[in-house]
């Protein structure tokens, strides 16, 4: 069953009540730390999936950034810790701290071009906590889903998300949309 564009609404209005919803302005150029060698393979394929799914393609390499989706699995926040520059990588400070006051599992960090659209994705996974038990695949397509659009809060990938995806990727749509009619226009396109 289709979403209707209020449900698309809710799906991209952020906590303080702006409307945006973005995708990808350039080729994804995903990087994965913190995985099993014999996960990475898994990894990369199910975001390769979700991607095309979408019709947006991937590279090995952004011109700009080398990386512009990482993915950054570890056991518990405190081993974000060692990473080098990771507040000015983020643009937070004491995020590992932040995210265990939380009991957060997940974090996704988006960055924009000037345009509005989606120019870099961060993704961050614990997996000591729930997300530990899950198939690579799985987890793949969960942080894929997730960082396709500015979602407002986590989404579960479904049929009606995968159709959303597909939708907002519409060459004849913009990158980024600010007004809240715009999930009008998405539904239309389901």
């Amino acid at each position: 069953m289709a979403l209707t564009a209020d449900e698309i609404g809710v799906l991209f209005t952020q906590p303080g009540g702006d409307f945006l919803c973005a995708r990808w302005a350039r080729p994804i150029a995903p990087v994965a730390f913190g995985l099993a060698d014999e996960t990475l393979a898994v990894f990369r394929a199910a975001l390769a999936a979700v991607a095309a799914h979408a019709g947006q393609p991937m590279t090995d390499t952004d011109p700009e950034m080398g990386a512009n989706f990482m993915v950054f699995a570890v056991r518990d926040w405190e081993e974000l810790g060692g990473l080098p520059d990771l507040d000015r990588l983020t643009g937070l400070a004491d995020l590992p701290a932040r995210l265990a006051a939380q009991s957060a599992d997940r974090y996704r960090l988006l960055r924009f071009d000037a345009g509005g659209g989606i120019r870099a994705c961060l993704s961050f996974l614990r997996l000591g906590g729930a997300l530990g038990s899950a198939h690579p695949a799985v987890l793949a397509e969960d942080t894929g889903v997730n960082a396709m659009l500015s979602f407002a809060r986590h989404v579960t990938p479904s049929a009606g998300i995968a159709a959303l995806i597909r939708a907002a990727y519409d060459p004849a749509l913009p990158a980024c949309a600010r007004d809240p009619s715009h999930a009008l226009r998405l539904a239309a396109r389901l």
